[in-house]
C-alpha cells in the first residue's frame, strides 16, 4: 500500500481530494505511550520491500518483539487502514453512537481519505495491506514491581472482503475486526490527532519523524533530540550519514506538518518548533466544562495520596482535544497516573 510518486521534486504529494475533510486519530502513539511509556521504537516497517525477519527492540527493562507473516511486516502505509478505522469509531463515539471492534470499510472512501488515487492498482494494494496487518504479531513485557507480564497481540484479528464479480473484480468494501488491544485504546480515548498532510508525506521516514515529533513535542513550544537518538527512535535501518542528509533536506523544505524542523550541525541536534497549527491548551481547556464534585472523590480513590487538583492541572495540560466524557476521562487519567507512579513519595 504505497502511494504513487507523481512528482519526485515536490516535498509533498499532491492533494488529490482537496474538498475532503479529515479528522485523524493515531492509536500507534497512544498504545506505546500507555503500555510502554518509554518505548518509542516503531513496530511498522519503513521499507517498501517486504520485511520477513523478526524484529526486537529493548529500552531499559522493556522489550518489544514483532513477528511478521510470510507476506511481510505491516508497513507504515498499511497503518493508514487502522487510522481510517479509528477515525470512524472516534466519530461515532463523539456522536454518542454504539461502536464495536468490527468496522465496515468502503474501499473508495478509504482511498480518498488517505489521499490516494482510485485506480485498480490502489484497490489491489488494499488486499495486500490487510494481509500484512492481520499477519503481524506483537509481543511485549510489562514490568511491575518484581513481576514481569508478557503479552502478545495483533493489529487486526480478522477481515472479510467483497469484490465485484466480473473481469475488473474491483474491491467494493471490506470488514475489519480490530484486535482488543487496538479497540480498548480507542475506547479509552488514548488517541492523538494528526495533521491532514500526514498522508501527503512522500517518505516513510518522514511519517515516522512526524509521529515522534507529535508525541514528544506535542503542544510544547519546542523539543530537541540528538540526531543519533532520533534515528534510533525511527527504527530506520539507514546509516547515520544518510539519515543526517534526510534531516537536512527536511529543514530545507520545511514541509513537516505542525512543526518546523531545524538542525544544529555543531551539536548534531534536531529541534522541532510548534507551528501553532493545533488548537492550543488554552482553547482546549476552555472547551472542557468544570468537573463534577463527585468526580474528585472518584479521582481520590483512583490515585490515593495524590492531590487531585494538581492531577487535574496535569490532565488539562496533557490533553490534546476535549474528551467526550471529561469526568470519566479525568478519572481514567488519575488511575493510570497511579499505576505508573504509585503513591507519592
Amino acid at each position: 500500500m504505497v502511494p504513487e510518486n507523481t512528482n519526485p521534486l515536490a516535498p509533498l504529494l499532491p492533494e488529490r481530494h482537496p474538498q475532503h475533510d479529515l479528522f485523524i486519530c493515531d492509536v500507534g502513539d497512544a498504545v506505546l505511550k500507555d503500555v510502554m511509556q518509554h518505548m518509542e521504537h516503531p513496530f511498522y516497517s519503513l521499507s517498501k520491500k517486504p520485511e520477513t525477519t523478526v524484529k526486537r527492540y529493548r529500552n531499559g527493562d522493556n522489550w518489544l518483539e514483532i513477528t511478521p507473516s510470510v507476506k511481510g511486516l505491516a508497513t507504515i502505509y498499511d497503518k493508514d487502514i487502522l487510522i481510517y478505522c479509528i477515525s470512524q469509531i472516534m466519530a461515532k463515539l463523539k456522536r454518542g453512537e454504539a461502536v464495536s471492534a468490527r468496522v465496515r470499510i468502503n474501499a473508495r472512501e478509504l482511498l480518498i481519505f488517505t489521499n490516494r488515487g482510485t485506480s485498480g492498482r490502489e484497490y489491489l494494494s488494499l488486499l495486500d495491506a490487510l494481509d500484512r496487518l492481520e499477519g503481524t504479531r506483537i509481543r511485549t513485557n510489562i514490568v511491575s514491581g518484581d513481576e514481569e507480564q508478557i503479552e502478545g497481540f495483533g493489529l487486526v484479528d480478522a477481515s472479510s472482503i467483497r469484490r465485484k464479480h466480473g473481469l475488473d473484480g474491483r474491491l467494493l468494501w471490506c470488514e475489519v475486526r480490530l484486535s482488543d488491544w487496538v479497540f480498548n485504546a480507542i475506547r479509552n480515548e488514548e488517541v492523538l490527532t494528526l495533521h491532514r498532510d500526514y498522508f501527503r508525506l512522500r517518505k516513510p521516514i518522514e511519517r515516522r519523524v512526524y509521529e515522534i515529533a507529535r508525541k514528544h513535542c506535542g503542544q510544547q513550544r519546542s523539543w530537541r533530540i540528538s540526531l543519533s537518538k532520533l534515528l534510533l527512535k525511527t527504527g530506520s535501518q539507514s546509516p547515520e550519514k544518510r539519515f543526517r542528509q534526510m534531516v537536512k533536506l527536511l529543514t530545507r523544505h520545511d514541509h513537516l506538518p505542525d512543526y518546523h524542523v531545524a538542525f544544529e550541525e555543531e551539536r548534531d541536534m534536531v529541534i522541532f518548533t510548534n507551528r501553532g497549527s493545533m488548537a492550543g491548551p488554552a482553547l482546549i481547556d476552555a472547551a472542557i466544562p468544570a468537573l463534577q464534585p463527585e468526580t474528585f472523590a472518584r479521582a481520590r480513590q483512583a490515585a490515593p495520596g495524590w492531590d487531585v487538583y494538581h492531577l487535574e492541572q496535569e490532565w488539562r495540560d496533557w490533553i490534546v482535544e476535549p474528551p467526550r466524557d471529561p469526568d470519566g476521562a479525568f478519572v481514567g487519567f488519575c488511575r493510570k497516573w497511579y499505576e505508573r507512579r504509585g503513591a507519592p513519595g
